[in-house]
């Protein structure tokens, strides 16, 4: 080795950029079909229960249309927010990753005061998951923005999920009025 040739090992315990973004991105999927994983647990024992018997919008999808929905949106949700951490060395992040944090919770409530506090609450459940969407839709928009400033290739991604959840907004409104 001459005193101008560089090493090319790296220190122990660090990890390739690569490496470590394609762990990142992982993390991020897993962190958003862990609260998808969440809501299913609340979902599936009342999509055949209440659910079926219920008055519903007629814009109302079949239910086999949510799961696939659900995956896509996730899986857009989990590269927009990777793609935003990629930024952190360029830009604060902080303020965009916790509004993402904060829908990730919101999303993570929603479900299981919809679906499986109805048979226990009827319909204030309902009208209270309507409370929880309504603030859903104001922080994904708000992460959308606060994306915008960081990656507008990230803030972009948001949008197909906004405009699902408000849509889902409309359905859950339906239902609470419907079933009141």
């Amino acid at each position: 080795m001459t005193e101008t040739s560089v090493p090319t090992t790296r220190p122990a315990g660090t990890l390739r950029p690569a490496v470590r973004s394609g762990l990142v991105l992982l993390a991020f999927i897993a962190i958003s079909f862990g609260v998808a994983a969440l809501g299913s647990i609340a979902t599936i024992g009342n999509v055949d229960g209440w659910y079926a018997s219920a008055d519903k919008a007629a814009w109302n999808p079949p239910n086999w249309l949510f799961g696939p929905a659900w995956t896509l949106l996730y899986t857009l949700m989990s590269v927009a927010a990777w793609l935003v951490w990629r930024r952190r060395e360029r830009a604060n992040v902080n303020p965009a990753l916790s509004f993402y944090v904060a829908q990730l919770v919101l999303n993570a409530l929603w479900t299981p005061l919809f679906f499986g506090l109805y048979p226990l609450w009827g319909a204030a459940a309902l009208w209270l998951a309507l409370v929880v969407i309504l603030l859903l839709d104001a922080i994904v928009l708000l992460t959308m923005l606060t994306f915008w400033g960081v990656s507008r290739t990230a803030a972009w991604l948001l949008v197909p999920y906004w405009a699902w959840l408000l849509f889902a907004t409309t359905l859950n409104w339906a239902l609470a009025a419907f079933n009141s």
